[in-house]
């Protein structure tokens, strides 16, 4: 008999087939959390980042810089999501996004256009589907290069006990993703790292599959190769609706960049932490990682990286309230930026910040408010000037994809000249939608569309 608490955890990741690094490196965070560790960052223990360097104004030699390096460099995107937030059941990048093509179907071209190496952190849940597609672009096969690599899984775990939550009626979820800071150790894991590096390849271009502003854009890739930074995070403006994001800040006591998400901020911060004028700078997730300083980190760091814990309170059955109390232990790629001595982060456009995680945002971007280029980058339309229109539907006939894909059967009404749009209600659009400026739709009917 054992009187170590992590040793449930083991063995369920060891039975589970789990290499041992990600064992070591969940139980770090573990350790954290029966210390009392709530892994929040006080208002006070940081400092706003007053300024950046500005991907807007480096100088035109060094897109011939980052061409020089593009031979050297590899797209990772992160593609473990199903989409469940929006009533999907296979993951989220098959989601026809634009102009009849799915987010893998756009990142594929992007790959493709640049001549690089594309690579998916999948999921168990995603990697079948996700590679099936990809065999529609054989000429993605970059000599050895493994089209992708799995992110692990973690056990929740219980509020009350700390112990690994039991639930028989559906023991998958006794499990959750770590967040996608799990990607340095699954990169090990795999052994992507590694072949990546004996292949020639130095840099990484890291983001997630549904943000399809996310192109390798030579100027940046030379900053960042001529600034030797070991790693690079790119921000963007905040507006009043990323008060809600993870924003740049730095550590008071070390002046080290660092990370701070919505789930780290003490209640009692909340106001400092949506201050867009204080904290200025939002992350867009979009990271270069100079694989070989990666690899030294964590060859000194016994494969573990030290990144801030994120502790989320979640029910077990997340569809069931009722269910019990666990907490699930993550980390953010991003997060990573405080672990890299002398790690840098660059201002870009908005237009680098696409994502979709509502049927919201997907609306917006479907709409002509955004562009599909030539080059298969998916950009805010230059004439908004860097800002998207803001979508509000309501989430009682929307929110899954089916009942959003029902109401627009002629597709997205035109948000070019859109501030605004909010709709309540159950609203059916027809063809030739035309909307301008802050528009309100609404219906006070209680009939639902079918």
């Amino acid at each position: 008999m054992t009187n170590d608490p992590f040793a449930p955890f083991a063995a369920k990741m060891a039975a589970a087939g789990l290499p041992e690094l990600a064992i070591r490196s969940f139980q770090r965070y573990y350790t954290q959390l029966a210390a009392g560790d709530t892994g929040l960052i006080p208002e006070a223990e940081i400092e706003p980042v007053e300024g950046l360097p500005d991907a807007e104004e480096l100088p035109d030699e060094l897109a011939t810089v980052g061409e020089a390096a593009l031979p050297h460099t590899v797209m990772v995107k992160l593609n473990g999501g199903l989409g469940t937030s929006m009533g999907l059941e296979k993951a989220k990048s098959l989601l026809v996004v634009k102009d009849g093509l799915t987010f893998l179907d756009i990142v594929a071209r992007q790959a493709l256009s640049s001549g690089i190496p594309l690579v998916l952190m999948n999921s168990a849940n995603t990697q079948a589907d996700s590679l099936l597609l990809l065999g529609n672009y054989p000429d993605l096969q970059h000599g050895d290069i493994p089209l992708d690599f799995t992110q692990h899984i973690v056990p929740k775990v219980d509020q009350e006990t700390l112990t690994p939550v039991d639930w028989p009626d559906n023991p998958e979820l006794e499990w959750c993703p770590p967040g996608h800071g799990d990607i340095y150790a699954a990169l090990v894991t795999s052994g992507m790292l590694e072949t990546l590096r004996a292949a020639g390849y130095r840099y990484a271009f890291t983001s997630n599959v549904d943000n399809l502003g996310a192109t390798i854009a030579p100027a940046i890739l030379g900053y960042f190769v001529s600034e030797r930074l070991p790693f690079m995070m790119e921000v963007a403006d905040r507006t009043v609706a990323d008060q809600k994001g993870g924003h740049l800040a730095r550590r008071a006591a070390t002046g080290r960049l660092l990370l701070r998400e919505t789930a780290q901020c003490p209640p009692a911060d909340t106001e400092a932490f949506q201050d867009i004028t204080r904290h200025r700078y939002f992350n867009t997730n979009n990271l270069w990682i100079n694989l070989d300083a990666l690899a030294d980190l964590l060859a000194r760091s016994d494969g573990v990286l030290e990144l801030p814990l994120i502790r989320n309170s979640k029910t077990v059955d997340p569809r069931d309230p009722d269910s019990p109390p666990v907490y699930q232990l993550e980390t953010a790629m991003g997060a990573a930026i405080e672990a890299f001595d002398g790690a840098g982060a660059l201002r870009v456009p908005r237009g680098r910040f696409a994502p979709v995680k509502t049927t919201d945002d997907l609306l917006g971007v479907r709409s002509d408010a955004y562009l599909l280029t030539d080059d298969w980058r998916v950009m805010l339309d230059p004439r908004r000037d860097d800002e998207p229109p803001v979508v509000d539907l309501d989430p009682r006939y929307y929110r899954l994809i089916d009942d959003f894909e029902a109401r627009f059967p002629a597709g997205p009404p035109s948000l070019i000249a859109c501030t605004r749009l909010t709709v309540r209600g159950d609203v059916l659009f027809g063809a030739g939608v035309v909307c301008r400026g802050d528009v309100e739709i609404v219906n006070d009917a209680t009939s639902k569309l079918g």
